[in-house]
């Protein structure tokens, strides 16, 4: 079937997100008006999710170099770092959160299916998953339904497709209400001399796509992640891709033989933008890297589903599990012939090309002809620097009562079943953790969690994390922390923090103030990693996390979320973060001064997050990492634990408790020369940063006093690991007192309560 092609407008251009001034620009760059299918081309590629247009600039003030990188940020489908042993490590963490606000469980799933692709598109097999999710209060009823949704779909799609999940963070927040975040990330290892390039090169070596038909879901996804959410977002449930793990489990096997055979010149995943991005991206970079490229292709002997597809709908489609590969001349069928027997459909649909386009045919006809280069950033692509001010969060600064006035238990209590702080185990014990048989410990046993690289004695350690009130209250300091927070807890794994991804989550980039916390942000995001020597290796920016429902605008938390890879060079050198032995020496490392600025403890008991972020010392995390590091290299550490969110004696309950099959309690006294009114309220629950919870044998106390002190990072023994009873006493004067029990209760099944899983049973 021809189909008519509409005639192209700027009254079309701009329904299709083009403003006036990218208009002209395409205009002049074919030197003509361009055809419908050439504007819907545009409009993917040219829209923020794709392009990039509104943060490039900013991103490359990031450390992007590394003596382990492979590659440079951005350049292949994922970030690879060399591990030693003729290993690297794949990885990358990207967002589907629009697609999740509207259909939640193919939204997430498919978001974890995208990601994998991007990993064994490299070559790599995936060996683990994690992510990083946040929602609304967890009391209105949509929200509940949008977790379930999310959750369901994350881990039917990884225990389908048989990697494990891993670790990742969960946060409720009012702000994520009508637009939450499904961030997902993969890890993946390869050996050198295995890896491919998305790029396209050799002229007439053939061009293949692979994997599943093509079809109408997911048409303008990208487009509709590039604009805020509103009541229309309900109809745009189409832009929502379908995933089906089973097809990708077959496609991930095929595509790592056929890799093997040789005869893969070039490969890339289709997600954003399908066959569009595919195409014009790996051209791109064939012309960049040689000076002369390009694709065409003929849609007539693409696979498709649905009868009458136009050009349009199939250069813009966004079907999952395919990929496109440009295959050595000659050799072709020696690829076609891996896919079959892997029953995976792979059909020759064009060539690679010398005349630097994009060249697209239908029914004998030339629908597409564009310059390869002008699709992507670097060639013809806008890239904008918006207006950046200062706005300050109005939130009110809390009026203290007095310490003599507060019930510390009933608060401790109150505040350990906070769904921001309670057990997740209704969360990952949804995921399987340990298919592939890699996964060290089970899920929260470490600060970050950790796989055995099979047939070495290394292991791998990953985590994701932000405190994204923080970068709302000071975007500089929190995107630091960001980074200081991940590292800290690969360290307290034992780990050596190597490299990050990132996935930059913030509202509409047009607004003044939104610009600003993206650009501060980065700015502490890069501060930290060239502090600690973790280049950022890629990522994904997510704009547009807004909402417009009747009328009333409501946008994120800021959250660049992180993710980082670490590397214990023996397995045997991993540290836990529950307690293990009764008897054992509780040691504080880093004592900074104490703020409730930016807790939880704060918005539960005074409803405001206060006015600032705590204050975050680079210099002293660095040594910390590498004290954390050291320590455990000589198995002088039976515990390490992070001071984070709910501070001092949330830490403390979680290495008490976590380790459900043997919790043990603890007996700590502190002492605090600074006995002001509201002291208590400090040390139990300030998040201070840089502050870490060990616990060892006593006969190790003074070689770990001592390591520290050559560190330069503050230490003092605070108690000792008991039987049973966690008790903490301030200056001589016992202020909690908790049988282990009680603490277990009010942590574990408090998120379920919360959610009322009972309705959605």
């Amino acid at each position: 079937m021809k189909h008519t092609e509409v005639e192209v407008t700027p009254a079309i251009a701009a329904d299709h997100g083009l403003n006036a001034e990218e208009y002209g620009r395409i205009c002049t760059i074919l030197g003509r008006t361009p055809s419908f299918t050439e504007i819907g081309i545009f409009s993917v590629m040219w829209s923020e999710h794709c392009s990039y247009k509104n943060s490039i600039a900013v991103l490359k003030t990031l450390p992007r170099d590394g003596e382990a990188l492979l590659t440079s940020a951005g350049e292949e489908n994922a970030g690879l770092v060399d591990i030693g042993d003729n290993l690297a490590v794949a990885f990358k963490i990207e967002s589907h959160n629009h697609p999740s606000a509207v259909e939640p469980y193919q939204g997430a799933a498919t978001g974890v299916g995208g990601i994998h692709r991007d990993i064994f598109t490299m070559g790599a097999r995936p060996v683990a998953s994690l992510n990083s999710l946040r929602f609304g209060s967890p009391k209105d009823p949509h929200v509940r339904f949008l977790v379930d949704g999310v959750v369901r779909g994350i881990g039917d799609y990884g225990n389908s497709f048989g990697v494990p999940t891993v670790g990742g963070e969960i946060y409720f927040e009012e702000g994520y209400t009508g637009n939450p975040l499904v961030n997902a990330m993969s890890v993946g290892i390869v050996e050198h001399n295995k890896t491919v390039s998305a790029t396209a090169y050799g002229e007439g070596n053939p061009v293949l796509i692979v994997g599943s038909s093509t079809g109408r879901d997911g048409i303008h996804g990208a487009t509709f992640a590039s604009e805020d959410l509103s009541e229309a977002s309900e109809d745009k449930r189409p832009s929502v891709q379908v995933g089906d793990p089973f097809a990708e489990k077959l496609l991930l096997e095929a595509t790592l033989e056929a890799i093997a055979t040789g005869y893969v010149v070039g490969l890339q995943d289709m997600g954003a933008a399908g066959i569009t991005s595919s195409t014009s991206e790996m051209s791109a970079r064939g012309i960049e890297k040689l000076g002369t490229g390009g694709i065409e292709i003929d849609l007539d002997l693409v696979p498709i589903r649905e009868a009458g597809m136009s050009a349009y709908e199939i250069m813009l489609s966004e079907s999952q599990e395919r990929m496109l590969i440009v295959a050595a001349k000659g050799f072709e069928d020696k690829i076609i012939e891996v896919y079959r027997k892997w029953d995976v459909l792979a059909v020759t649909i064009g060539r690679v090309t010398s005349d630097n386009n994009l060249r697209v045919f239908q029914h004998g006809a030339v629908v597409a002809e564009i310059p390869a280069e002008t699709l992507v950033l670097g060639g013809g692509a806008p890239v904008y620097i918006r207006e950046a001010v200062e706005k300050k969060p109005e939130t009110p600064l809390p009026k203290l009562v007095e310490d003599k006035e507060l019930d510390f238990k009933t608060l401790s209590s109150e505040l350990l079943s906070r769904p921001n702080i309670a057990s997740k185990q209704w969360v990952y014990r949804q995921y399987d953790s340990m298919v592939q048989t890699n996964t060290v410990t089970p899920v929260g046993h470490t600060d970050a969690a950790v796989i055995r690289i099979k047939g070495s004695r290394k292991g791998l350690a990953m985590k994701t994390d932000c405190n994204a009130r923080y970068v709302y209250l000071n975007p500089l300091a929190g995107g630091k922390i960001a980074v200081a927070e991940c590292a800290r807890n690969i360290a307290c794994s034992g780990a050596k923090p190597l490299a990050i991804t990132n996935c930059l989550n913030f509202g509409n980039p047009y607004k003044p103030e939104v610009y600003f916390q993206f650009k501060e942000s980065v700015r502490g995001m890069g501060e930290a990693c060239r502090a600690f020597n973790t280049p950022v290796t890629g990522g994904n920016v997510s704009f547009y996390n807004e909402t417009n429902i009747g009328g009333v605008r409501s946008a994120i938390y800021p959250t660049p979320t992180i993710g980082m890879i670490g590397l214990l060079d023996d397995i045997d050198n991993l540290v836990g973060s529950t307690f293990t032995h009764s008897g054992d020496a509780i040691l504080l490392l880093g004592y900074p001064e104490l703020t409730l600025e930016g807790s939880e403890y704060l918005v539960m008991q005074y409803a405001t997050p206060g006015q600032d972020a705590p204050a975050i010392d680079l210099d002293h995390e660095k040594n910390l990492q590498e004290l954390l590091v050291s320590l455990a290299g000589k198995k002088l550490l039976h515990s390490a634990h992070d001071i984070s969110d709910g501070g001092l004696f949330v830490a403390l309950a979680e290495k008490a408790i976590m380790n459900a099959a043997a919790p043990l309690g603890f007996k700590v006294e502190l002492e605090d020369s600074d006995s002001g009114p509201f002291h208590i309220q400090q040390q139990l629950f300030s998040e201070a940063q840089g502050r870490v919870i060990l616990s060892i044998a006593p006969d190790n106390a003074r070689e770990v006093i001592e390591a520290a002190n050559n560190h330069n990072v503050p230490v003092r023994v605070i108690g000792k690991v008991v039987d049973s009873d966690a008790v903490i006493s301030i200056n001589g004067e016992e202020v909690l007192h908790f049988q282990i029990g009680e603490l277990s209760e009010a942590y574990y099944h408090s998120l379920e309560h919360a959610l009322h899983l009972d309705e959605l049973l």
